[in-house]
């Protein structure tokens, strides 16, 4: 069963160099101005594999509507981001994960979305396989979509602007060809 997500949830800040920094609601971390802060980016892989890709919900406070990798998260303050994977695998997407792989733990990047509001995020990024069926929370996803990376690199190629800006810049770059487990 799927957790909620609760509007006291927290996010760790981060200073320049990469280390925690205090705490921030979640609720009130995403601004014109957002902090660096912690998060993470998971693409899961299915027994075809091929990359699960969701369409974020129009309701989500950055990027709405947007299609990007099969889930993003913050870690809580005493959380390990494994764990805080394994939470947002089933609060997102009603499913669970396994045989996760850290796959790029420097990445790190900054936008700012149509509506102003700012990613600022420290943002390792992992590849699991699913481990049981989808059951995708509406608050959270729109619509999935199961692809080959090669079919992928090719949309985002041709139309960057339809995707998030963290999974274009993830997949320009070594990532890509990290995405097996």
């Amino acid at each position: 069963m799927a957790h909620p997500t609760t509007a006291a949830e927290r996010v760790v800040l981060l200073d320049e160099a990469g280390h925690p920094a205090g705490t921030m609601l979640k609720s009130e971390v995403h601004t014109t101005e957002t902090p660096l802060h912690l998060a993470f980016s998971c693409y899961l892989i299915d027994d075809d594999d091929r990359i699960l890709l969701t369409r974020r919900a129009l309701s989500k406070a950055t990027w709405p509507g947007v299609w990007t990798n099969s889930f993003c998260g913050h870690p809580g303050p005493d959380e390990s981001i494994e764990d805080a994977i394994a939470r947002r695998a089933d609060q997102e997407l009603g499913t669970a994960v396994t045989a996760l792989r850290l796959v790029d733990r420097d990445f790190r990047y900054r936008a700012v979305d149509a509506g102003g509001v700012v990613e600022n995020e420290a943002c390792p990024v992992y590849v699991a396989r699913i481990a049981a069926p989808l059951r995708p929370s509406p608050a959270e996803v729109a619509d999935c979509h199961w692809t080959s990376l090669a079919d992928l690199r090719a949309a985002v190629a041709a139309t960057p602007f339809a995707f998030s800006p963290w999974m274009v810049e993830q997949l320009s770059g070594e990532i890509a060809g990290k995405l097996r487990v």
